[in-house]
């Protein structure tokens, strides 16, 4: 019995309205094919006119039933509907399987080991400091905003090298476009610099900003003044904040501050990482909840 059982959920899904749409499809034919070899016939010519009535039925029926089929496959199927079976997992490398079971992954709700701080009031290094990459990304979105472009951002998965497009209300496309880094202490060099103004080149664009929370080398500076390029470090951030308003100021801190703040935001799935511990010591560091879907990983910060 148990071998019975097994062998029954090894099969495919049923499909009863294509098996019976078929055979009512099947059906017709054969009777409308019955019913034109026998109107060449006198004594027959009677019988071949009862039979088209019925096949005509049953070709609607058979129509209507792969109708069905069709239509319940395309709500099956489409992403987010149910009874999706998934593919076979292919099998991973040994050893990079044995890599990353040595990681022990806590709970998104865990306590993390590094004590919370208060949101600081009012702009400072500090607020830099305190927020993740993506509330980052957002605070300068919005400063580009209050200046009076319309921007344009991703939350996570390949940007192509850039954060933020903008766009004017006078123009056709975007008019330049923003790289943001989160850097705490490295500064940005030179080929960071240098790959921006690639990515500018590519959409044949002759403006861009390159904001950072760190600072940029002096070879980085010289290129960017060369190329059309904006450099914004840490200090320069704070500098253009300070000539807000101070209700724009206030809007600008929200931003940074909006939801787990601190949590880093996974690069690839959109998601907030949560706190690993290798089982065989060291540091503990950010990777994301959807391990092992998701192998992204950030150094843990003190703070």
């Amino acid at each position: 019995m148990a071998r019975q059982r097994q062998r029954k959920s090894n099969r495919g899904p049923r499909q009863p309205f294509l098996g019976k749409g078929a055979a009512a499809l099947t059906i017709g034919v054969a009777m409308l094919l019955a019913s034109l070899m026998l109107s060449g016939s006198t004594v027959m010519d009677a019988v071949a006119r009862g039979l088209r009535t019925p096949a005509w039925f049953a070709l609607g029926i058979g129509a209507v039933l792969i109708g069905i089929h069709v239509l319940i496959n395309r709500v099956v199927n489409k992403p987010g509907g149910a009874l999706v079976v998934p593919a076979a997992k292919p099998q991973e490398p040994k050893a990079l399987r044995q890599r990353f079971d040595e990681v022990t992954y806590r709970r998104p709700d865990a306590q993390s080991t590094l004590a919370a701080t208060p949101a600081p009031t009012q702009w400072s290094p500090a607020v830099f400091h305190a927020i993740e990459w993506r509330r980052f990304e957002a605070v300068c979105e919005a400063l580009f905003a209050q200046a009076g472009f319309e921007t344009r951002s991703q939350s996570h998965g390949p940007d192509g090298g850039v954060d933020v497009w903008l766009h004017s209300k006078n123009a056709r496309g975007a008019v330049s476009v923003a790289q943001c880094k989160h850097w705490q202490s490295k500064a940005v060099g030179v080929k960071e610099v240098r790959e921006f103004f690639g990515v500018m080149s590519s959409h044949q664009l002759k403006r861009g900003t390159y904001a950072t929370t760190s600072t940029f080398t002096p070879d980085a500076v010289a290129f960017g003044k060369s190329n059309g390029i904006h450099l914004l470090d840490g200090a320069g951030l704070l500098k253009q904040i300070a000539q807000r308003t101070p209700e724009q100021q206030q809007a600008l801190l929200a931003v940074a501050f909006e939801g787990d703040y601190a949590r880093p935001t996974c690069a690839s799935c959109g998601t907030k990482m949560v706190e690993r511990t290798p089982t065989k010591g060291g540091s503990a560091f950010w990777g994301c909840k959807n391990y092992p879907r998701c192998r992204s990983k950030l150094a843990m910060s003190r703070r």
